[in-house]
């Protein structure tokens, strides 16, 4: 094969079965995932020399000598015709590694993605914070990729965007859009966000919320006029607020409830299920601040937070085992498969009996 023959046919293989990711290590035979399960992808095996030459020719010389400088790079490429892809070059024992994943380049809808519709209620707010949470791998930047594309179509608003890297274009359609990458286009997320507050957003998507300084910038962007979101690896809503909490010192901690409480608009935690079919569905978490979760977060009572949540559908709230509950009463999921990704059996175990026992 001549050069990029190699890695460019195995991501036009993975788009072309469906697949999410492509695992490439130097001296081994690449690997796909694909609906969660990893399976080989060829069994020729890729030598350094090659698998080297071409992932120069896909990022370029300058986005290698970035890597063997500092042993990790991240970035994304977009292959016309075909999709975007997130890439992540680390080494593995000593072997230069990458895992690409693709991005579809059609941003899908809440109904595509198996989002509540009831989740536009969120997005019509004039300001305050969003956060969508989940495991590596939950479908976090899809669903982000989805709301913006929803408010893209039904706002006239001006959107800032900060990535890293950057995994789906948007067009400017009724609003205007920046997108600007960690490392290519700003130096940190908190520097990018510092500089947002100044540059006339209504709304501010941040990537990842890693850090305290970028956690406090949000909120403080929150309180002050504009609709944030982004995203945090956690399971659930309640877990959330803890995370976000326990990020500050202690004696900020009360002050940052009453932010928090204040300034927040909603969770929404989620994960991807196996569906009996092979293929995946998205279950969602939902909270939805109100009076009495504002409440519960000012007065440190999260772990309070899930029964508000098993009675709060009117407000348009749900939890984990309710949706999973709906998913397996469907037909859509497997009991094995609503026990695993769940974070209460009992509960679940106790939705799933009162539905088979009504008349």
């Amino acid at each position: 094969m001549t050069t990029m023959n190699h890695v460019k046919g195995l991501m036009e293989e993975l788009v072309r079965r469906g697949g999410s990711d492509l695992h490439l290590t130097a001296g081994s035979n690449p690997f796909f995932r694909i609906q969660g399960q990893i399976l080989p992808a060829s069994s020729e095996v890729l030598s350094p020399e090659i698998l080297r030459e071409e992932l120069i020719a896909l990022i370029g010389t300058e986005k290698i000598a970035k890597f063997d400088k500092e042993k990790d790079l991240d970035c994304s490429l977009g292959l016309e015709d075909l999709a975007r892809f997130r890439i992540n070059l680390f080494l593995d024992r000593g072997s230069l590694s990458c895992v690409m994943r693709a991005l579809t380049t059609n941003i899908p809808t809440f109904e595509e993605i198996g989002l509540p519709e009831n989740v536009q209620q969120l997005l019509i707010r004039p300001r305050g914070l969003i956060l969508v949470t989940g495991p590596t791998g939950s479908g976090k930047t899809t669903t982000l990729a989805s709301i913006i594309d929803w408010i893209n179509t039904n706002e006239a608003k001006h959107i800032i965007t900060i990535e890293d890297p950057i995994e789906y274009s948007f067009l400017n359609k009724n609003c205007l859009v920046r997108q600007r990458e960690v490392g290519e286009d700003t130096k940190s997320f908190s520097n990018a966000l510092r500089s947002a507050l100044r540059e006339d957003p209504d709304i501010i998507l941040v990537g990842e919320m890693r850090d305290l300084e970028t956690i406090s910038l949000a909120i403080t962007a929150a309180e002050t006029g504009h609709l944030v979101m982004g995203t945090l690896h956690t399971a659930s809503a309640s877990q959330t607020i803890d995370r976000i909490i326990d990020v500050f010192p202690t004696s900020q901690q009360q002050q940052i409830r009453v932010q928090l409480s204040a300034s927040m608009i909603g969770v929404i935690s989620q994960t991807l299920c196996r569906k009996i079919d092979n293929s995946r569905a998205l279950a969602a978490e939902i909270m939805v601040n109100n009076a009495a979760i504002a409440n519960l977060i000012r007065e440190s009572n999260s772990q309070q937070l899930y029964s508000q949540l098993q009675v709060g559908a009117k407000f348009g709230m749900q939890t984990l085992e309710q949706a999973l509950s709906d998913m397996f009463n469907k037909g859509d999921i497997t009991m094995e498969e609503a026990l695993f990704k769940c974070n209460r059996p009992k509960v679940l175990n106790s939705l799933i009996e009162a539905e088979e026992n009504q008349p």
